[in-house]
């Protein structure tokens, strides 16, 4: 782990940039992020800007560095998938331990994944590459069950595995980003996960789960 002007940071300095990463985390979960500034980070870090300046060029580049190490835990969601079934019972469950997975993940890293939305939204490819990071694993498993339930007959041949995946992750990630908001309408939280499961199952396999 390096510093801006290149030197090698030691267990110090390491304990020192991942306490302002942390504490720039907790910022962005009460505060607009173009709000956030490097001296109140530093101020909560207890130590000063010219530290910050250290181990970041600005606000902006402390964030991207956040949103890599989150987007590489995100892309073990893809595990969720592995070897897992989408016959019978198994489909079931398999559908919603993913959902599962999707709304725990969004719900853990709200703050810092709606500035990568914004980011990736203004056509800011460093932000877009990190959304697709998480996505992209997730896509390609689900469009290999997709296409292996497609060889064995299960599913109809007119289908496009990568359309519909593609298709179903968009929508698992709209809904994990919107979750608060379903309260409006009138849908509570316990209600959400199942029907959800319930549109990941038909998506895939075209059919009602067994339950």
């Amino acid at each position: 782990m390096r510093t801006v002007d290149g030197r090698v940071a030691g267990r110090r300095g390491q304990a020192t940039r991942q306490k302002l990463l942390d504490c720039l985390s907790e910022m962005l979960s009460s505060s607009p992020y173009r709000d956030v500034k490097v001296i109140d980070v530093a101020r909560k870090a207890g130590t000063s800007p010219a530290t910050f300046y250290q181990y970041f060029p600005d606000v902006e580049g402390a964030v991207l560095e956040i949103a890599d190490q989150m987007a590489s835990e995100g892309a073990a969601l893809a595990g969720l998938l592995e070897g897992r079934s989408w016959v019978g019972k198994a489909g079931w469950q398999t559908a919603q331990e993913l959902v599962d997975g999707f709304l725990e993940f969004w719900r853990k890293h709200d703050a810092i994944l709606r500035v990568v939305d914004l980011g990736a939204a203004e056509g800011d490819k460093r932000f877009y590459k990190l959304r697709m990071k998480i996505l992209n694993a997730v896509n390609s498993s689900l469009a290999d069950a997709v296409a292996e339930l497609q060889a064995k007959g299960k599913v109809d041949k007119e289908v496009n595995p990568a359309a519909i995946a593609g298709s179903l992750v968009t929508m698992l990630a709209s809904v994990a980003s919107h979750q608060k908001g379903f309260s409006a309408w009138g849908v509570k939280p316990p209600e959400l996960r199942p029907n959800l499961a319930l549109l990941v199952h038909l998506g895939v396999t075209g059919k009602k789960p067994s339950r």
